[in-house]
Parts: structure tokens; sequence; C-alpha cells
């Protein structure tokens, strides 16, 4: 990565570009209760599983694909992890379980945890290479919910509040370290290489099926004869290939240590640990530029620069329904307005989006199926349904209080990013001019308008335009100018019950402290499945004894980006009063929270 000065000073020019406000909003719908919910309710499910089935192979691209058919970590390599450092990992069933990746009872023959994709599913040459492995789309955003009889609902586009990446990276720098055994030169590859060696010798001859499972899907078997080729291919150059996966652990462990060490003062130890359904992925994705810049010497000095200025941690977000965040077009065709989809709504199209988040990993050849296939299934993917009951009554009572306090902002296609609510604004901040310059180069180099790819069976430009626009001569809209996205959207609430904690730091538990901030606590439980239906959030109560041993303790005001302030104070637009703190009248608070279960 080349930074001269006239690069810089074009780069302060553009974030200087002043840019019109958004048009004023038009008064909001607001969904009608339904009058049988048990009757709406089945409808629902039953219209989510028909849209994933009439969708089937964009879901399987968004749950199972990896991002990359020629980087990652090796699959093989992986699967051995747990033999190299058993007391690092999880069981025998699923030694990912340690980092909230789960086995999903949907797939039971699938070989490894949900949320882990190999390159053999997408690769048109079966044995063309070894298979490479990364997380997928569904590591982060697909969830789950115990329902009351104790089983399993399965969350697709929503959030895996378990899954802890930034654990992940850890464990898998301290296993190494474990392997090398105190060897420092680069012998120590040498070593990990041959103890990688010895454990697949021993699993193979024990078990012909340890590393696929036997696995079919479509019309590609994995079974024993793939899985002897696939292990031919990776023993003829494993030394090569497991020197580079070992030395990219280790710069993106140091990375990390280095954004934690500039954004997280007094946070160190628990940054390390990670946070189960969070992360500062801005963070992580500019760790690949800081890793970058620190093997060049005469830019070795700029690399902490190139990581974001504030910490940016946040919740994973639910990705369903993006129809209803969708961005369009000025008259012009020159902005792309009423719409946005993450917090900041920093990055403004859908391809991109989903681009942006795979680009995290930093793999060389990013897959840009994985990111078009997402956008076909996510752009109408029904919210999951409320899998309670619903007390009726009190819905309509909180359908009249959500349209008046709640539902201009929260309606479909509001691009506003809201600034006056109280909120940690660090997360906003993030981004800036360099980053921002540095998404876009990077985005571009990945999906200009002329790339072509394979998309069921066509061929197909995913980036040559969008709404029926060309793209051609606008890269500069791929990130959205700096001063339009420092604060927060406000997001339609489709499936709003599953996205708890809430704020977009994830630091308030449930509904009703959101609405009674006077009751938020300062520590609770996070990652629990189990469902509080009373205050519409996940088990938070530290005190409860159902799963006692299941999520963990979450200190909220640590830090300033961990701030459970905001939304708690009543705001005047106009002549217009939006009430935000219903402390004084907890009837209709919980009307409003009946309401939303609905929703």
């Amino acid at each position: 990565m080349k930074i001269t000065l006239s690069i810089l000073f074009a780069i302060l020019l553009l974030s200087c570009i002043d840019h019109p406000l958004e048009p004023p909003l038009p008064p909001a719908a607001v969904s009608e209760v339904p009058e049988n919910w048990e009757q709406a309710q089945a409808g629902r499910y039953q219209e989510k599983s028909n849209y994933i089935q009439s969708h089937q192979a964009a879901y399987d691209w968004f749950g199972n694909f990896a991002f990359s058919e020629v980087d990652g970590i090796p699959y093989i390599a992986l699967k051995l992890l747990p033999k190299l450092a058993p007391e690092l990992w999880g069981g025998e069933e699923n030694f990912l379980d340690v980092v909230g990746l789960f086995i999903d009872e949907r797939q039971q023959s699938y070989p490894i945890a949900r949320g882990i994709g190999f390159s053999g599913l997408s690769r048109t040459e079966a044995q063309g290479n070894i298979d490479y492995a990364s997380f997928t789309c569904g590591a982060c955003h697909i969830g789950r919910v115990r329902l009351e009889n104790g089983q399993i609902d399965y969350l697709d586009g929503g959030v895996n509040m378990t899954f802890n990446i930034a654990l992940f990276r850890v464990k898998l720098y301290q296993t190494l370290q474990t392997a090398y055994a105190g060897e420092t030169s680069d012998n120590k590859y040498q070593l990990l290489t041959q103890k990688l060696l010895d454990a697949l010798d021993a699993v193979q001859k024990n078990n012909p099926h340890y590393f696929y499972n036997n696995f079919q899907t479509g019309n590609r078997n994995f079974d024993a004869d793939y899985e002897a080729a696939q292990i031919a291919l990776f023993k003829q150059d494993a030394v090569q290939t497991i020197k580079q996966f070992a030395q990219r652990a280790e710069a993106e462990y140091e990375g990390f240590g280095a954004l934690i060490a500039k954004n997280y003062e007094g946070l160190e130890s628990e940054m390390l640990a990670g946070f189960p359904g969070m992360a500062d992925a801005t963070g992580l994705s500019a760790i690949n530029g800081y890793v970058s810049l620190r093997k060049i010497p005469v830019v070795k000095w700029f690399a902490s620069v190139s990581l974001p200025p504030q910490p940016g941690i946040t919740d994973f977000m639910s990705v369903w329904e993006q129809d209803k965040r969708r961005t369009g077009w000025d008259e012009g065709h020159k902005r792309l307005i009423n719409g946005g989809g993450q917090w900041n709504g920093n990055v403004p199209m859908p391809i991109y989006r989903n681009l942006i988040a795979m680009l995290t990993l930093g793999l060389e050849k990013t897959d840009v199926r994985v990111a078009a296939f997402a956008e076909e299934l996510l752009d109408g993917l029904p919210a999951s349904p409320y899998p309670f009951n619903v007390d009726i009554v009190q819905a309509k009572k909180g359908q009249a209080l959500f349209a008046q306090h709640c539902a201009d902002c929260h309606q479909p296609k509001n691009g506003k990013v809201y600034d006056n609510l109280g909120t940690s604004m660090k997360r906003a901040y993030v981004v800036g001019t360099l980053l921002n310059y540095a998404a876009r180069k990077q985005l571009y180099a990945n999906c200009a308008p002329d790339t072509s790819i394979q998309l069921a069976g066509k061929d197909v430009k995913p980036c040559a335009e969008f709404d029926g626009i060309s793209l051609e001569g606008k890269k500069d809209l791929l990130m959205s100018p700096n001063n339009e996205h420092h604060g927060y959207n406000a997001r339609p609430l489709s499936g709003i019950w599953a996205q708890a904690p809430y704020l977009h730091n994830g630091t308030v538990p449930t509904i009703y402290h959101l609405l009674i901030p006077e009751e938020r606590p300062t520590s609770f439980i996070k990652s629990r499945l189990d469902y509080d239906s009373q205050y519409l959030g996940f088990s938070w109560n530290s005190e409860q004894t159902v799963n006692q041993n299941e999520g963990y303790l979450f200190q909220v005001n640590v830090i300033p980006a961990l701030s459970n302030k905001g939304h708690d104070k009543d705001i005047v637009e106009g002549e217009k009063t939006y009430r935000l703190n219903w402390s004084g009248d907890k009837q209709s608070a919980f009307a409003i929270i009946e309401y939303l279960k609905t929703l």
C-alpha cells in the first residue's frame, strides 16, 4: 500500500466536500396487530421457510460457503487444532463450541460447526486445490433461541450471540505457541508441520471420514476418496502451506494487540478474551492494512495510523429484510439517499456491505459470489417471528403509542443518522478519512463495474449498476462521505425481539430497560439462549438459576464506548415531542413491549 502526500491531500479534499441533508421523511405507516397471534405466527414461520426454499442456493452460500477459494486456514489444519492443544478447544463432537460456533441440527452431517465454510463446496474442479476454510456469513448471522419446551429455534439472518471471533484468533495463536514448544527460530514452522502431519496420519488411520464426515450436497460427495485426495494434496506442499498459515495467524494476533493497545486502555484483558456476540469489526478489517504496512520499512512508522482512531466495538446485527433499509438514488443519480444498512450506514449499497464484512478476514481473492448471493437472499428474507405468546389487547394499545412516539424514526428507508440520543459516539467516528479512502479502494479492487462472476450458471456483473443506474465513474459512492455517518441509523424494528441486547453496543439487556432507563443494570448476563418474554430480551439476570453456566457477565460503562446511556430522554423536533423515557408510565411501556413482539 503506497501512501503519497498527493494522495493524502486528495483524501483531505474529499472529506471536506459538503453534501445536502436528507429530505424530510413522510409520515410512517404502522403494522397492524394481528387478531390471532398463533395463526399469524404460524403463517410467518411458513413464509420464512418458503422464502428460504425458493432461495436455497443463495441460503447455502450465505450459511456454508467460504469467503475465498485460494486463501484462509487450510481446512485439514483447522480440524487438527484440537489434536495439537486439546486443552484449548472443545469436545470431540464440536471443538469450536468454545468460541460459540454450534452444530446446526438441521444439517447434522455437515463436517464442522455452522459458520465454517470450506472451498471444496464452491470450487469447480473438485481436486484442483487443497480446501481452505473461513468463517461464513452464517457464523455471525444464524442465531438461536431456546423455546419453552427446551427445543432450539434457529434465527436465519439473526444474530449468533455466542460467537466469539476474537477468542478464536487468540486460541489459534495459543495453539501455535503450544506446538512450537519454545522454539523461536524458523525451525518452529517445521516443528509445527511435523506435528500436524503426525496428527493427520493418526486420525486418518482410525477414521477415513474424520475431516468430511462423508458429507454430501448437491452433486458433490465428500467421501473417503475425496478425503484421501485432499490429504495427498495437503501433504505435497505442507511445509510452505503451514508456514504461510502460521505467519498470518501470528501477524493478525500482533495486529489485534496493536488495536487493543491503541483504543481500549483499561479493557485490554477483556478485549483479548473477546466478547461473544460482538466485535470491533472495523478494527479487525483495519488490522489487515496494519499488518501489510508493518512489512514495509519506509512506512512502518505509519502503521498505527491505519487503525481506527476510536474503539468500534458493537453487537452483531440482524440482517433480514434488507429491502426495508435499502438506499436509493437522488433525482440526478449523483447521491444515495433514504437508506443505509449497518449501525451508521457508511456503506450504503448491499453488495458492498456484504463484501466489506467479508474483507474483515483479509483473504486474497475474496469470493464476490458470496456477497452477491447474500444480497439476493437478504433483500427479502423475512424476520424470524416472535416464538412465544402475545397479549393482543395490550399489543393494540402499544400500537397507538408506537405510532405516536417511535414510528417516525423507525420506519423503512430512513437514511437519517441520529447524533442527539446521548449514546456513545465512539463507534460512529471509527471510519476516518484514511479508512474511508482505503475501504473504497479495496471494495473497488474486489468488485468493479466490469467484474464478472458466474452466478447460478450465468455470467453476471454484480457491481455494474445499482437499481438500474450504472456505477461506472461512481467509485466514491461505495462509502458514504464521512460527514454523513457520524451518528446512528434508526432501523426498522422487524424481529427486534431477537436483536437483544440493545443500543449499538449491546449495553441494555431488554426493551424494558431501554424504555425504563432508570433501571438499566451496570452488569448483566449476555449470550444465554433462554428468553425473558416479560421484559423482551434474552435471559439477562445473573441471579436466575436456569442454565446458569450459559453466557457471560458483561460490565457496562467500563469505557466510554460501552456506555449504556442514550435513548433515554424525550426529544422535541418541531412541534412534536417523542417520548423515550417511560419510567413514569410503566404500563404504557409494557404495552409498547407487547406490540414490538408482533413486528
